[in-house]
C-alpha cells in the first residue's frame, strides 16, 4: 500500500492525493509537517533529507518532490490516461507542471504567506499587491493556453492540470480583483467537479 507523509492543507501534498485520488489508488496518509512536526526527525530526515513534505513510499521505494511523485504516479498507474498517450502531450503536461514550480508558485508565494498565515495588522500590504500583480500575470499565460487546448496538455485532463489546479484554487481566493480569464474559468469549472479534487484539494481551507 502507498503511504503519503504530509499534512493535507499543504498544496504540495494535495498534488499527491489528487493523483491518487484520481487513479483510486489504496493509500495511507500521515500527518506530518506544520503543527504536526515530525519531518526534522531522524526517521523522517533517513526517508527525505530535505525534511519537506510530501514523501512517497511504496514498499522499499521512497519518493519525494511533489512534481515526481505525480510523475510516477501517472506513468506507473495511469499510462494513456492520467500520462497522456502522446509524447508530445506528455511534455506539454511536464512543461506546464515545472511552470507551476518556477513560475506561479514563486509569483503566488507573498499573497499566500501574507493573507493567510500573517495577522492583519502585521501584513506587508505592498508585498502582497505586488504578488497579486504577479500571480495575475502568471495566470494570463495559462488563460492563453486554455484559449487552444481544453486541458494543458490537449483535449483530456492529465497529470499536466493537477499541480496547475492546486494552484488555481489559491489563485481564485488570494486574488479576487482580477481581470476576466474566460478560459482559465471553462477549464476551472470542469476541474473543480472531478471527485478527486473536491476529495483532496477543492474541500480544504487555506490554512
Amino acid at each position: 500500500m502507498l503511504k503519503i507523509y504530509g499534512r493535507n492543507t499543504s498544496s504540495n501534498v494535495q498534488k499527491a492525493m489528487w493523483a491518487i485520488g484520481e487513479l483510486n489508488l489504496k493509500h495511507e496518509r500521515l500527518d506530518v509537517g506544520g503543527a504536526f512536526g515530525k519531518n526534522n526527525e531522524p526517521d523522517y530526515l533517513a526517508m527525505n533529507p530535505n525534511g519537506l513534505i510530501p514523501t512517497l513510499v511504496e514498499g522499499d521505494f521512497i519518493l519525494w518532490e511533489s512534481n515526481s511523485i505525480v510523475r510516477y504516479l501517472a506513468r506507473v498507474y495511469g499510462a494513456g490516461t492520467l500520462e497522456p498517450s502522446d509524447q508530445k502531450q506528455i511534455a506539454r503536461a511536464g512543461q506546464w507542471m515545472d511552470w507551476q514550480l518556477t513560475v506561479v508558485g514563486p509569483a503566488i508565494f507573498h499573497a499566500f504567506w501574507g493573507l493567510i498565515r500573517t495577522p492583519a495588522e502585521k501584513r506587508d500590504m505592498a508585498a502582497i499587491t505586488e504578488s497579486q500583480r504577479k500571480t495575475i500575470a502568471a495566470m494570463k499565460m495559462l488563460d492563453a493556453q486554455l484559449a487552444r487546448t481544453a486541458y494543458v496538455a490537449g483535449d483530456r485532463f492529465s497529470m499536466g492540470d493537477i499541480p496547475v489546479g492546486v494552484m488555481a484554487y489559491r489563485f481564485r481566493q488570494l486574488c479576487p480583483e482580477r481581470p476576466d480569464m474566460p478560459h482559465l474559468e471553462r477549464w476551472y469549472a470542469a476541474v473543480e467537479k472531478r471527485p478527486a479534487f473536491q476529495d483532496h484539494v477543492g474541500s480544504i481551507p487555506l490554512s
